[in-house]
Formats: structure tokens, C-alpha cells, sequence
């Protein structure tokens, strides 16, 4: 025969574990944060996007109260970092700065970089974007784009175009100008931007796309001439200099991103809220005047914008690496 009161104890008891799973996400949401924040770097100390992360985190302790410890796991074009943060727990605790490499490149041309960019993360903010500057010696015959695209089409074995790694932004720059004007050019991969600049300046290759923060040093210092921008617009950093779309080639547009995502599934109220705080900070001016001496034109846009953008991305450069036959092993 059966205990009424232990069944209505166990029915109880089952009760309340059906109402406490029905409201975790909720209560998570409304108890969060409670503790520290880590926020992923795929990257070294000192670049942009460890600068950006930095930013971020000064900014997320004070608005949320609690501290956002930023943590740098470089690798793989900071597939490494954005693996580890793929998989941890989706409860607003972990967070990672993704890129144009990190996020929309790397999946293309790695065999297997551990997680899928759009699925395996919440979008929250496209924090900015980047362009490259193409740029030639100061002292080269090549003018004008127009000058560069007639020698390139004209030159058996192809014009050299430098680039600080196979993979890279400024790689793909160069394979989708190579492409969109049906020349043929050679590409000879560095170990970072300084080192390609170097090779320009010596007069080692023929041309670079490098990333404007980089490149205009050498440009305001007359060792390099900047012949157009990879953005639809020009770039505050070097207001003369037109992009590629106004130059002939209307459908080129390559701009380097910085982003800031979540793992996937982590609930949407803590997503708006990290949106919240990370566009009040892009607000800030001396935020802003770190980002514009970074050389980079401030988005702020949101989870869905990102989401959209971030797949444009993704297809985009499938094509381009597919069509450049770019694949690492």
C-alpha cells in the first residue's frame, strides 16, 4: 500500500525541480554577474585586439562591478583562444574578442580549427572595423591604381605582394585584388606587418596591403606612397586616399574587424545587457580617441547586426580562399 505523505513529499520534491529548471535561465540572468568575468584574447599582448580587450574590461568592471580578468591565448590565428572559449560554460562569464581571421577567415582555410565561427558563439558587439591601405615605395614608377592594375595585367609572371602571414587580412586583400582585376600575382608571406613593410621599403616585393595603423607611419614619413583604401569610404587616418570602389573596382571592400562574442547559449537578457555596457563605453571619448589613433571606425552595432555581417564574412572569404586555392595544413 502506498504512503500518501511520502507521495506528496516526492511529488513536491518533483514539483520544485520542475519550477527550478524552468526558471535557471531566468534567475541566472538576474543574479548575473556574481563574479569574475574572463575575457578571452586569441592573440598577444599588444595588438588591437588585446588593446580592444583591455578597453573593454576597465570599462565592464565598472559598469557590472565585478572584475573582467582579460586572459591572452594566442595560436592558429587565434583559433586557439576562441576554441577555449567556445567551450566553456554559456553563462556570461566567459567572453572572447573574435576577428575578421578568428571568426570569418580561419574556417576556410584550416582543416579544423575546433569550433564553427557562427554556431559555437553569441554575437554581442561589432566593436569597429579596419581598413587596409594599399601602398607601394615611395619611389616606384607605379602611380595610380590604374598604373598598378596595367602593370599587373601586362607582367608575365605577375606583380610580388607582401603580407604578414598566409591567412591574414592583408593576404586575402591582395588574393581578391588579384582576382577581381584577373591578373596574375605572387605572394610571398612574412612573419607579421613590420616584417612585410621592411621588405617593401628594401624593395623586395612590389606592393602590400597592410593594415592603415602600421602603414601610415612610413606613408607621413615618405618611404611609402598609398595608392587607395580596402573600406567603401575613406579612412579618417588618411583622408586623400580614396578606396578601391571609387578607383574602378566597385565590388572590392576588405575590411579587417574586431567583435566581441559569448559562447553559444548563453542566455539573451545577459547578451543585452554585455551589449549594454560595451556600447556605453564605445561612447566615451577617450575611448574613441584610442580606437581613431588605432585607425579604426567605430560600429557599435548589435547581437543581430553582428550575426548578420559575421555570415556575409564567412561566405565571403570561402569564396575567396576557394578561388585562391588558400588552405593550410
Amino acid at each position: 500500500m502506498r504512503n500518501p505523505q511520502k507521495t506528496f513529499f516526492f511529488s513536491m520534491l518533483g514539483a520544485l525541480a520542475l519550477g527550478a529548471a524552468s526558471l535557471t535561465p531566468a534567475a541566472a540572468a538576474d543574479k548575473w554577474p556574481s563574479k569574475p568575468i574572463t575575457y578571452v584574447v586569441p592573440f598577444a599582448p599588444g595588438g588591437a585586439t588585446d588593446i580592444l580587450g583591455r578597453t573593454y574590461s576597465q570599462s565592464l568592471s565598472e559598469t557590472l562591478g565585478v572584475p573582467v580578468v582579460v586572459e591572452n591565448k594566442p595560436g592558429t590565428g587565434g583559433s586557439l583562444g576562441s576554441a577555449y572559449a567556445s567551450r566553456a560554460k554559456p553563462d556570461g562569464y566567459t567572453l572572447v574578442g573574435g576577428t575578421i581571421s578568428s571568426h570569418a577567415i580561419n574556417v576556410s582555410i584550416y582543416p579544423s580549427i575546433g569550433y564553427d565561427p557562427v554556431t559555437s558563439f553569441s554575437p554581442i558587439i561589432l566593436t569597429g572595423t579596419l581598413p587596409n591601405v594599399l601602398v607601394v615605395r615611395a619611389d616606384s614608377d607605379i602611380k595610380s591604381v590604374a598604373d598598378l592594375i596595367a602593370k599587373a595585367r601586362a607582367k608575365k609572371e605577375g606583380l610580388t605582394y607582401g603580407s604578414s602571414g598566409v591567412g591574414s587580412s592583408q593576404h586575402l586583400a591582395g588574393a581578391l585584388f588579384a582576382g577581381t582585376i584577373g591578373a596574375q600575382m605572387l605572394h610571398v608571406p612574412y612573419k607579421g606587418s613590420s616584417p612585410s613593410l621592411q621588405a617593401l621599403v628594401a624593395g623586395d616585393i612590389d606592393m602590400l596591403f597592410d593594415n592603415i595603423t602600421s602603414a601610415v607611419p612610413l606613408i607621413e614619413g615618405g618611404q611609402l606612397r598609398a595608392l587607395a583604401v580596402t573600406s567603401s569610404t575613406a579612412a579618417d587616418a588618411l583622408p586623400g586616399v580614396k578606396p578601391l570602389k571609387e578607383l574602378g573596382l566597385k565590388d572590392y571592400e576588405v575590411v579587417s574587424w574586431q567583435a566581441v562574442f559569448a559562447p553559444a547559449g548563453t542566455p539573451k537578457p545577459i547578451v543585452d545587457q554585455l551589449y549594454k555596457s560595451m556600447h556605453a563605453a564605445l561612447q566615451k571619448p577617450a575611448v574613441q580617441e584610442r580606437l581613431k589613433n588605432l585607425g579604426m571606425t567605430v560600429s557599435g552595432a548589435g547581437p543581430d547586426e553582428l550575426g548578420a555581417f559575421q555570415k556575409a564574412e564567412v561566405a565571403k572569404w570561402a569564396e575567396v580562399t576557394r578561388k585562391a586555392n588558400i588552405k593550410l595544413n
